[in-house]
């Protein structure tokens, strides 16, 4: 891989979930893989993968992991920053919540979050970098939790099988 070539030996994938949703805060996860990660077979973008896959594959993510956090910004404050800084913002959080700091960033789109690390941005990032991949499976199940929660907190909404989403 070309990052750990230029010398990056720790490469954090950065990636968010619940810009599209009308419920819910944006969470955002930031993960560090081991230089040749195993049991990541089935890795792939969040969205194309089933709710058993992913909880099974953070599992597995979260035992190899170097490192990995998440970042969330809750619905008021995205209300008042608007869903795009909302996102920045949590994956400023998740990879300030590192323990490890990384050498390097990959991050899923086209908008830098500016976190003070390097940073590269690369569109579809969750399906050409493993780490991308690895912190979208992260932060997918760890959302998914939380609207499982609110649904019993907040019955009638339907939380725990729209997850937010229209």
């Amino acid at each position: 891989d070309r990052f750990r070539a230029e010398g990056a030996i720790r490469l954090a994938g950065v990636d968010e979930v619940g810009r599209g949703c009308l419920a819910g805060p944006v969470v955002a996860a930031a993960v560090i893989l081991p230089p040749d990660p195993q049991g990541l077979e089935e890795l792939d973008d969040s969205k194309v993968l089933d709710a058993d896959v992913r909880a099974r594959l953070r599992e597995r993510i979260v035992a190899i992991a170097v490192d990995w956090s998440v970042g969330l910004v809750d619905a008021q404050v995205i209300d008042r920053i608007n869903i795009l800084e909302a996102s920045m913002q949590a994956m400023r959080l998740a990879l300030a919540s590192l323990q490890t700091p990384p050498d390097h960033v990959l991050v899923d789109g086209n908008r830098a979050p500016k976190s003070g690390l390097r940073e590269t941005m690369l569109i579809g990032g969750d399906a050409r970098s493993l780490s991308i991949a690895a912190a979208s499976v992260v932060a997918k199940v760890h959302r998914d939790t939380m609207m499982v929660a609110f649904d019993a907190q907040f019955p009638g909404f339907g939380f725990a099988s729209n997850k937010g989403y229209a």
